[in-house]
């Protein structure tokens, strides 16, 4: 087969998305030494390529080639400039994610990846000009894909439900830990030296990711005001990109309002080495969120042995089940406790991590791209 991927992500600083095609195709690049992959990128700078190409393992992999094209954004790309290239560079299948290409040959199978549909759930939280794109744009890639993918069981059964989607059109693959994280530095002297780094104290809950009102950090701030007096050694870190153009602004109200200018520290957004070094220096990891498709900082935290509290939605429950504490996102009084308890329980603590240090076995992203494979395979 002659399969191309649109790799555009990789290299952005994405976060989750990014992760995500970044692991597969390095893994599809460790399993198939028979078909041959195009990765397309509207990257131009030929040593961003290499770096890229370097980074995925397939400088030495004759059947893997990153083909660069310009384009002047994301709508040109899919309107055009990707169905050119694929005139010169067909393919049998074409992996992307969310918004299928346009003009593209019927006989060019499209799989599309579906991480979340959080907007038609929360669609005050996003950009009006993106939820106009993917309200508009998204039913038709799903009618035009000829499989959709989603990232955990509960996305695939999300899309089914909410898109009216047969299930045979359907498929799912759960993420999990990249193998660059599994082998990060977490040895006292990388811990120090990253502690100074990001002027992180001594005792802190930790959030990591994007800070945008999905994720519902406030709600780890007012449990944090209820606590602060019974954890008086405890600061709260928010690990992310604080001038993004999603940023809650009420993080900046709550703090104001409980008078946390002291108690709350943003180090900015961390660098991928150091990750696991900043998961393994908070007494615990703290994911309240509203509405994810699966769940990647919870394996990231269960790998160094961080006990975790997170919100108890679906996708969550699926990634963890018993191995974090799970509490309803809409009770503060009852975060708040488990907050507490998380921090000072050793029993509970120990408990947890000795349950997530198994749980985080599960996932392997090897087998996410034996599965994305077989799909490829399908349908040609």
């Amino acid at each position: 087969m002659k399969i191309g991927i649109d790799i555009r992500l990789i290299g952005k600083k994405r976060t989750g998305d990014e992760v995500v095609f970044f692991n597969l195709v390095q893994h599809l690049a460790k399993i198939d030494e028979q078909n041959s992959y195009f990765l397309f990128t509207d990257v131009v700078d030929e040593l961003k390529i290499a770096e890229i190409a370097k980074n995925l393992g397939i400088i030495e992999r004759k059947n893997f080639q990153i083909i660069s094209i310009k384009t002047l954004n994301r709508f040109s790309w899919n309107f055009w400039d990707l169905a050119r290239q694929l005139k010169s560079t067909p393919v049998d299948v074409y992996l992307t994610q969310y918004i299928t290409p346009f003009f593209v040959p019927k006989k060019i199978k499209i799989v599309t990846i579906i991480h979340d549909i959080s907007w038609n759930f929360f669609p005050q939280f996003i950009k009006k000009s993106d939820l106009f794109f993917l309200r508009f744009l998204l039913p038709l890639s799903l009618k035009r894909a000829d499989k959709i993918l989603g990232v955990s069981k509960f996305t695939r059964d999300e899309l089914e439900k909410y898109y009216s989607l047969p299930l045979s059109k359907l498929d799912y693959f759960q993420n999990a830990l990249s193998e660059d994280y599994k082998k990060q530095d977490i040895s006292p002297e990388k811990l120090e030296q990253v502690q100074k780094k990001y002027h992180l104290p001594e005792k802190f809950m930790l959030y990591l990711g994007t800070l945008q009102p999905r994720k519902n950090i406030p709600l780890l701030l007012e449990s944090f005001a209820l606590t602060r007096d019974k954890l008086p050694n405890f600061k709260v870190v928010l690990v992310g990109n604080r001038q993004a153009h999603n940023f809650d602004q009420k993080i900046d109200e709550t703090i104001r309002k409980h008078g946390l200018e002291d108690c709350v520290v943003f180090p900015g957004f961390a660098d991928e080495e150091d990750k696991a070094a900043i998961y393994k220096l908070a007494q615990v990891f703290v994911f309240p969120s509203l509405y994810e498709g699966f769940g990647i900082p919870l394996l990231e935290a269960f790998a160094v042995k961080t006990p975790v509290l997170a919100s108890n939605i679906p996708s969550l429950q699926e990634v963890a089940q018993n191995s974090a504490l799970l509490v309803n996102p809409g009770d503060i009084d009852k975060f708040a406790k488990a907050l507490y308890d998380i921090c000072i329980n050793d029993n509970l603590r120990n408990n947890l991590t000795d349950l997530a240090v198994q749980r985080a076995k599960v996932f392997l992203w090897e087998n996410a791209a034996k599965k994305v494979r077989k799909v490829f395979e399908s349908l040609v």
